[in-house]
């Protein structure tokens, strides 16, 4: 799986261009985005708190391919070729995209169970 990142900076402006941003993003953006060929999913959540610190991050899109090579095919398609230029416009300089690839290995070894509580079923015979 590869998979197309893109955080969202808040807008200078306040809570009014924040407001417009998003509905623009919405409305407008994510629609192109949605004609993508080889896209499987996207996925948009808002950034509630960073741990340990501040940020001016407010949104992160993760858009779903199986592969760099759907990705790419995607990125060169006219449907997120429009997206792009849609989101220069209603979000110029506030994004960054980053393109991530599944590490099975890693993320194997990172997913195992662990028992924290231990045995729960004694004393339940």
């Amino acid at each position: 799986m590869t998979t197309l990142l893109a955080l969202f900076r808040r807008p200078d402006g306040g809570p009014s261009a924040q407001q417009t941003f998003e509905r623009r993003y919405v409305t407008e953006h994510l629609p192109l985005v949605a004609a993508t060929p080889g896209l499987r999913g996207t996925r948009v959540q808002r950034v509630v708190t960073a741990l340990g610190g501040e940020t001016d991050l407010i949104l992160a899109t993760s858009m779903a391919f199986d592969d760099r090579a759907s990705l790419d095919v995607g990125l060169a398609s006219d449907a997120m070729r429009a997206a792009g230029r849609k989101l220069r416009e209603i979000a110029p300089g506030l994004a960054t995209l980053l393109v991530l690839e599944d590490e099975p290995e890693w993320s194997a070894g990172a997913s195992q169970p662990v028992d924290t509580v231990g045995d729960t079923t004694e004393g339940l015979t």
